[in-house]
Order: C-alpha cells, then sequence, then structure tokens
C-alpha cells in the first residue's frame, strides 16, 4: 500500500511541475487537486505505517 502511494504522490509532483509551470493551463488546476489529495493520502499511509504492530 505504502508503494503505491509513493508512486501516486511523485506522478503527483510531475504532473504539479507541469501543471504549475505554464505547459498546460488545463491541467494546473487537475494538477492542484492531485498533488494535494496524493499528499494527504502519503500522509495518511506514512502514519498508519508506523502504527501497526
Amino acid at each position: 500500500m505504502l508503494r503505491y502511494t509513493i508512486i501516486f504522490i511523485i506522478l503527483a509532483i510531475i504532473a504539479g511541475i507541469f501543471g504549475f509551470g505554464g505547459i498546460a493551463a488545463g491541467a494546473a488546476s487537475i494538477a492542484k487537486v492531485l498533488f494535494f489529495i496524493f499528499l494527504v493520502l502519503f500522509v495518511i499511509s506514512l502514519i498508519s505505517g508506523r502504527t501497526k504492530v
């Protein structure tokens, strides 16, 4: 599960770079949403991964 989250956060960062850089103006809002969604999922994965017994 943590592996998929890391993959998705990397994809969101790459999409964010393209979107925030002005390369694709229409993709900027989508990239922002994806970036924050995957950032939250990444943090939740880290917390739940550390608390497992």
